[in-house]
């Protein structure tokens, strides 16, 4: 597969390229260009001046236009689905189900645009303005770098590019190198969808060499990035040499508070769905598991009992639960941030295997507040450490001692008790009665502290892709 730029693909201007392979077995899927900065740059040069052309499109158009990306997505559902199985390693239930979001994402999008109304600014309403009117407009904010992680492609394409496209944006994907190629195919269905060329490109490649081109390109306008703490750093300080804005939805460790009279059974199936979705590589995933001491045991053998029957294997298998890391060096990770939670005092209670990707699911008890796991070490995997607490205040600050602060959550019988924790929590998001692992399409989703900065969802992702201006009728009125 190669890169799409202005209509046409392309090979790496040096002939390089990246093998993309089937993490469950290790198999040569396809290779994608491993780019340059050459090429970023002629691509950015390329979307500029496509993006003139686009914004002149009427949004209705724009919106038939994406509407019928939607609809091929619909047509190539399967294929794209099995795509996104073999290349990342999610079940292929996982991979259908994200499939299936994009038109979602698209129609809401489209339906939000249209309602994006300006302000109009009262005549009057200070010394000097009696006859003046003011009102507000958005207009395209220019090119777009959207730099998508391995873990969501589908989920993370549909929430950034429908949404800057619709704007009037022109689009450069910068999928990830590990499974680059549903997004290479979006791309492509977008081309035959109508959109213009130039307009929606997608380019392949190392992150520190083609993420780091595009934030630091004058051409880039905005950079939406879905990525690690570390590499959203780097991003920003790149960028930030060109005043170029950055919206940046980073890593987590959040925290999953079950306190005494919390419903256990609830909690247990909570844990499953908000731990082990995709082999636990989910950014908002619960990974901090705070348990009062009075049920402790008693949550301990429910999790040991439902945990032991979960299906590890095949990723394309239909009665696969759980699949496969994207890849060993991932897998790797996980064993090895066990072992340093064991070497420090916790329990491996269940689990705690590798097999190439696979990590099974790992239980960790006897962990305590001053663990790593307990602080900033953000495990991607399906691990489960657990730390009991005596009191909810004391639960609130452990959840609050780490630098991340993307979501948080509270399972409890009481809606007193749950708001305080839930107010309490320094996170983005706090889910009462739930896993962290809770997004929807329209929320404003993003973290505070070390785990991003600004928003994304269809009630706010439209302000970011866009820029405000205020046009100003001086003294027209009599």
């Amino acid at each position: 597969m190669r890169n799409l730029v202005n209509g046409r693909e392309f090979d790496s201007s040096d002939g390089e390229a990246i093998e993309v392979r089937n993490p469950a077995n290790n198999q040569l899927i396809a290779t994608v260009p491993s780019s340059t900065d050459e090429d970023v740059d002629f691509c950015v040069k390329s979307a500029i001046e496509a993006q003139k052309h686009w914004a002149e499109v009427p949004l209705y158009e724009r919106g038939k236009i994406l509407e019928r990306f939607a609809n091929l997505v619909e047509r190539d559902a399967e294929t794209l689905a099995i795509t996104l199985c073999r290349e990342t390693g999610k079940t292929i239930k996982e991979a259908r189900a994200e499939v299936a979001n994009t038109r979602t994402f698209v129609s809401a999008y489209v339906e939000k645009a249209k309602h994006l109304y300006g302000i109009n600014i009262p005549a009057g309403n200070e010394p000097g303005v009696e006859k003046t009117m003011q009102f507000t407009i958005r207009q395209p904010i220019g090119v777009v770098a959207c730099i998508i992680p391995f873990n969501f492609p589908c989920d993370l394409f549909g929430q950034k590019v429908p949404s800057a496209l619709i704007m009037g944006n022109s689009v450069i994907v910068k999928p990830s190198s590990c499974n680059p190629l549903t997004i290479h195919k979006y791309c492509l269905l977008l081309r035959e969808a109508g959109i213009p060329d130039g307009v929606i490109n997608c380019i392949s490649g190392e992150g520190p060499v083609v993420g780091q081109a595009l934030a630091r390109h004058k051409g880039v306008n905005l950079v939406s990035l879905t990525g690690s703490t570390q590499v959203g750093k780097e991003t920003m300080a790149t960028a930030s040499r060109t005043l170029t804005p950055v919206s940046l939805e980073l890593g987590g460790n959040d925290a999953f508070i079950l306190d005494k009279d919390g419903d256990l059974d609830l909690a247990v199936e909570e844990v499953i769905w908000g731990r082990l979705y995709n082999a636990g590589q989910v950014c908002c995933a619960s990974k901090r598991f705070l348990v009062h001491r009075q049920i402790a045991d008693q949550f301990i053998s429910k999790l040991v009992s439902r945990v032991s029957r979960i299906k590890v294997g095949d990723p394309m298998n239909e009665t696969t639960q759980v699949g496969c890391l994207i890849n060993e060096q991932a897998a790797i990770m996980v064993q090895e941030q066990v072992k340093q939670t064991v070497d420090e005092g916790a329990t491996l209670l269940f689990g705690g295997r590798r097999k190439g990707a696979f990590y099974e699911p790992t239980i960790l008890t006897k962990v305590t507040r001053d663990m790593e796991v307990m602080k900033d070490m953000e495990i991607f995997g399906p691990v489960i450490p657990i730390c009991v607490f005596d009191d909810i205040e004391e639960a609130i600050e452990i959840a609050n001692q780490s630098t991340y602060g993307l979501c948080g959550s509270i399972i409890t019988s009481d809606m007193n008790n749950a708001f305080k924790v839930a107010t309490k929590l320094e996170v983005g998001g706090a889910i009462i009665n739930g896993a962290s692992f809770f997004r929807s399409a329209e929320m404003p989703f993003g973290g505070w502290k070390n785990s991003g900065i600004g928003t994304e969802g269809i009630s706010t992702t439209l302000e970011e892709m866009s820029k405000l201006k205020t046009i100003v009728l001086k003294n027209v009125l009599e």
